[in-house]
C-alpha cells in the first residue's frame, strides 16, 4: 500500500522548509452522514517529523482539525541529501510511516 504521505523538504542555508500534506478522513464524531447516524470520530492523535533521530515538529491533534490535513514548517538544519522521518498514529491505531530526502 502506498503511503498516505507525502512531503517535500527543500534546504536553503542553515534551515529547512518541510511540507507534508497527509490523507485521512480526521471525522470528528460531531458529524451525521446521508442516513442521519453520526459518523464514528476517526483522526490523527500524533504526527512526529524527525531528523537525525530527534523530533524537529510535534503536533497532538483531535476532531478539529480538516481533512487531509497540510502541515508546513521550518527548521534550523537539514542537508541535501539528508533523510526525514514522517510518521502519524490515529485514535483507532492505525498508523503510517514515510521517509523523505531532503533536497
Amino acid at each position: 500500500m502506498a503511503s498516505t504521505i507525502r512531503v517535500r523538504a527543500t534546504s536553503s542555508g542553515e534551515t529547512t522548509e518541510v511540507q507534508a500534506l497527509i490523507q485521512h478522513p480526521m471525522d470528528s464524531g460531531f458529524v451525521k452522514d446521508a442516513k442521519g447516524e453520526i459518523i464514528p470520530p476517526h483522526f490523527i492523535q500524533q504526527l512526529t517529523f524527525e531528523y537525525e533521530g530527534k523530533n524537529v515538529f510535534t503536533a497532538d491533534w483531535g476532531g478539529g482539525v480538516s481533512k487531509d490535513p497540510y502541515v508546513k514548517f521550518a527548521f534550523k538544519g537539514g542537508k541535501k541529501g539528508d533523510e526525514l522521518k514522517i510518521s502519524w498514529v490515529d485514535n483507532k491505531g492505525a498508523t503510517d510511516t514515510t521517509t523523505a530526502k531532503i533536497q
